[in-house]
């Protein structure tokens, strides 16, 4: 008979321990409750803002509980971690405070802000393939070449632990909640938020989200254990795994009790909405747990107490501009079309007057003169226009119609 090893069990005593081991270097977050994002959705919505933490996201608690539990020979050698960004800048930091060497591994889509925070708190960084797990076997490589401790992002139950430490503080400050939504790549959050949050209230509902271009939760509880799917590019950028934990997926799967698959035009939505509502910058993983509240999918929830975990907001600068102005597009507030006009004097005067008639402002027209098609008398332009809402977008569509330019949309950035 082949023996098995078992498999590492995360108990709600586990993360006790780890909040207890970790509370003099890990901030404790807020959770206040968010009345225009309660208008907005009908859920009584609460944020957990772990985005607060000294490096940006909740992955410092998990890297921090993972550090302190070294031993001496361990601390003196290093670790090494494979990561998209946030676990990699959690281990830098605590590393850094903790005196303990840590080389990361990250892939070359990690966002330029994440590497450079990285490097500037002392880590060592290798830019490696395109995929976290390009980043994971060169990780694997180099511990075992080098002899470094290797802490796996979401797969380690001394990380597990310490990622539970939040849904501790969340039923501190929200004791009556109904449900948590839970932003999900690795299941590792998952699994702590889940084990923490059941244990201290059984009734709670905890809902998985995760971006339609990365469903490998979705995929492994149909399948019934870990699998692995493709990847698409993804606004959300951490939560861009291809396959939930070993370790993770079967502490999450039978506490999780649905999931919630969002695209991205509803992440770059719910960036737009926590900035302009709640003056909350998010990286586009956090905003899904927002994203989660958009469809119908959770509509039995609505009218009860629901907490979002804001667990990151490290978006690049370069990226927050197009995501907000993609958000603006999806909320009907900015709307590109085509039209034709005549191309003499009067013909740009007679469109602008029929945009400004409908209350729309012009933020830009292209001329398209050369592929305008054989009549040299009229002439192709792409105007960008900023409107109130979809429904304003309805009524310039109709009035110039009404007034004789035919419209088409405009080819999608």
């Amino acid at each position: 008979m082949t023996n098995r090893r078992p498999r590492p069990a995360v108990t709600i005593d586990d993360i006790r321990a780890a909040h207890e081991r970790i509370a003099a270097g890990i901030a404790r977050t807020p959770c206040p409750p968010s009345i225009p994002l309660s208008d907005l959705t009908g859920f009584h919505i609460w944020c957990k803002l772990d985005l607060m933490q000294r490096t940006g996201s909740f992955k410092e608690r998990g890297a921090r509980n993972a550090l302190e539990l070294l031993d001496a020979d361990a601390r003196s050698r290093g670790v090494i971690a494979a990561s998209a960004g946030n676990h990699a800048l959690g281990l830098a930091w605590h590393g850094r405070l903790l005196e303990i060497p840590v080389t990361v591994v990250m892939p070359r889509f990690a966002p330029l802000v994440k590497v450079a925070t990285c490097r500037r708190l002392g880590a060592k960084v290798i830019l490696e393939g395109e995929s976290f797990e390009d980043a994971r076997a060169k990780a694997v490589e180099i511990a075992a070449s080098d002899g470094l401790e290797r802490i796996h992002g979401f797969d380690d139950p001394r990380v597990i632990a310490g990622q539970g430490t939040m849904a501790l503080e969340v039923l501190a400050d929200v004791p009556d909640a109904d449900a948590i939504i839970v932003p999900t790549g690795g299941a590792g959050l998952l699994a702590g938020v889940a084990i923490a949050a059941k244990a201290l209230r059984p009734s709670i509902s905890i809902i998985a989200v995760e971006p339609a271009s990365a469903g490998s939760l979705s995929a492994s509880l149909a399948a019934g254990r870990p699998v692995q799917v493709p990847l698409r590019p993804t606004l959300a950028d951490g939560l861009a795994v291809g396959k939930v934990g070993e370790v993770s997926f079967p502490l999450a799967a039978p506490l999780v009790d649905r999931v919630v698959t969002v695209d991205e035009q509803a992440l770059a939505l719910a960036v737009l909405r926590l900035s302009e509502l709640e003056k909350t910058v998010v990286e586009g993983a956090a905003a899904a747990a927002l994203a989660a509240t958009f469809g119908d999918e959770l509509a039995d929830l609505r009218g009860k107490r629901v907490v979002l975990l804001l667990c990151g907001g490290n978006i690049d600068m370069s990226t927050l501009g197009r995501v907000i102005d993609h958000g603006l597009a999806v909320d009907g507030r900015l709307w590109r079309f085509r039209t034709r006009i005549v191309d003499r004097p009067g013909g740009i005067a007679r469109l602008t007057a029929t945009i400004a008639a409908a209350g729309a402002s012009v933020l830009e027209i292209v001329h398209d003169r050369t592929f305008s098609g054989a009549d040299v008398f009229s002439v192709t332009v792409e105007v960008t226009v900023q409107t109130a809402d979809q429904a304003q977008v309805d009524s310039l569509r109709e009035r110039l119609l009404d007034d004789g330019f035919a419209v088409s949309p405009a080819p999608e950035c």
